[in-house]
Order: C-alpha cells, then structure tokens, then sequence
C-alpha cells in the first residue's frame, strides 16, 4: 500500500511562459552579466525549471560594446579561433575586439560556454539577441527592462 507521497513536478513545453526582457550591458562586468544571462535563458531562475525543457526567456542585450572587464583582461585576455587551415590559430584581444567590427561576439561566447552543449543548449542560445549599440528591432515584442548593475554592487563598474 502506497501511501500519498508528493511527486515531483515535471514541466512540458507547453506549459512553458516566455517572456521578453531587454539588457542594458553599459558599464557592466562580462563574466557577471553572461552568468545571469545563461540562468535566465534556461529558464533556472523560474519554480518550474526542468532541466530537459526549454523554460528560459528571450533576452535582448543592448550596448555591448560598452561592457566591462576586471583586472588587466581588456589588454592580455585573448580571443582566439581558427580558420580551418594548418598553422591558421587567430587572436584578438578584448580591446581589439570590443572597438571592432563584433563587440556583440564577446558577450555571446561567454554565455555560450556557460549554457549545456547540445540541441537543447543550441535552442537556448537562439533566444539571446546581442547588439553592439542602443538600438534593436524588438519593440513589437515588448521586452521588459532587466537591470542587472542593481542585482548586486559588483556587477557595474565606472
């Protein structure tokens, strides 16, 4: 005989809320910013968060270029990829990379490696939309403001 225990509860994709919430990236730290943004597309900041659905929320971060970075990692921390070819290692530092042609990329390679590889990961990461400056196409939407610099003291810097 069995007796009432509790059963634990399992979300569908079809119970699933999804909501709509800009990021203003100024004078924010990176690796703080990325940590909140990864939590939030998967949905673990939500009561119902099962980690086989896509819970998380779509998420649109305004000025990345502006970002901010501790310590000496503007100058000495290195972007690296490879082209495909033998020898074809590449770099770039922040610095370099924020003032070019993709600041969006920096923002979008820190949450990526803190969100789960695979087809459930790459989903997520489809609901993260990065622009390097003030403006974005996303007004039909209604994104609510998430102010992350006043989550905690630390996550802006001058």
């Amino acid at each position: 005989m069995q007796s009432e225990a509790m059963k634990t509860y399992s979300a569908k994709a079809t119970d699933v809320t999804k909501k709509w919430y800009v990021v203003d990236a100024e004078g924010v730290v990176l690796g703080r910013l990325a940590s909140v943004l990864a939590m939030r597309l998967r949905g673990k900041h939500k009561p119902q968060y099962t980690p086989h659905v896509d819970c998380g929320d779509n998420i649109v971060v305004i000025n990345a270029e502006k970002v901010r970075l501790t310590g000496r990692k503007l100058e000495n921390g290195k972007f690296y990829w490879h082209t495909g070819y033998p020898g074809g290692i590449k770099d770039q530092s922040f610095a370099e990379r924020l003032s070019g042609g993709r600041p969006e990329q920096v923002i979008q390679k820190a949450v990526q490696r803190m969100i789960p590889k695979g087809p459930l990961g790459r989903a997520q990461m489809k609901k993260l939309y990065v622009y390097a400056g003030s403006a974005h196409p996303h007004e039909a939407q209604k994104p609510e403001a998430l102010d992350v610099a006043s989550m905690n003291p630390k996550n802006k810097r001058a």
